[in-house]
């Protein structure tokens, strides 16, 4: 499989949306990615092994499998992740959207792991972010200096990581959006969860692999009056083309 990180094909990319049992996303960025941003899309089934030539995997919101164990942590062992690890692993591109960002910690494609709120109860509402990383394939087509729009839907949410993995983040630029006021201010009663440093999404030091706990896909239509969330997914749409 080529290195997509060093050469991307020239061409408007194909996303592929994972279905696990409990995802209730994945119909939401299916309609926005097709539908809305015009993009090629296929449903990637839980239990199959064909990513059918996709060159964006998304790993969407939801409860996998309820949600037993922990978030996550048994969709990690869903056959469909074998060839998902195998292709972020040769560079491919991997969106994890809440549920699915907790999917990528869990398999180690990301590091450290998500708590539960420090309110101990689900959050649901709009939240601003940070754009902390503008060299990202996800935020390269983002106009500097942008606060978005973008809501939030968890239970366990609360990203956490110990000092010597925080250092690496910070010092690799991985950190790639934060909780902030509208105005962009980075304080904690702007943090909806507690996570740590008001990490709202990060990267890995290759830079294919975004996870996130906001739902870019539940901003991205003109309809809703939000589309801030469109900027991630053009983004990485932009940088198949350049």
């Amino acid at each position: 499989m080529p290195d997509r990180t060093k050469s991307p094909v020239k061409s408007k990319p194909k996303f592929g949306v994972v279905v696990f049992p409990g995802s209730n996303c994945d119909y939401d960025a299916f309609y926005v990615l097709k539908k809305v941003l015009g993009y090629e899309v296929n449903f990637l089934w839980h239990k199959e092994t064909d990513l059918k030539n996709s060159d964006v995997i998304i790993l969407p919101g939801g409860f996998s499998y309820g949600d037993y164990l922990r978030t996550g942590a048994i969709a990690r062992f869903s056959p469909i992740m074998n060839p998902v690890i195998d292709f972020a692993e040769n560079g491919g591109f991997i969106m994890g959207i809440c549920n699915g960002f907790q999917i990528l910690l869990e398999s180690h494609l990301l590091p450290g792991v998500m708590l539960q709120n420090n309110s101990l109860q689900f959050v649901c509402k709009d939240v601003y972010l940070s754009i902390e990383n503008y060299d990202s394939p996800f935020t390269k087509g983002i106009e500097s200096s942008k606060v978005l729009k973008i809501p939030v839907a968890h239970g366990d949410g609360n990203y956490f990581a110990d000092e010597a993995t925080l250092k690496l983040l910070t010092e690799n630029n991985q950190i790639i959006f934060k909780y902030t006021s509208p105005s962009g201010q980075i304080k904690d009663e702007f943090n909806p969860n507690g996570s740590i440093l008001n990490i709202a999404g990060i990267i890995n030091k290759r830079g294919n692999i975004l996870g996130m706990m906001p739902h870019p896909e539940r901003a991205s239509d003109p309809v809703l009056g939000k589309t801030d969330g469109g900027m991630i997914f053009n983004s990485i749409g932009k940088y198949f083309l350049n």
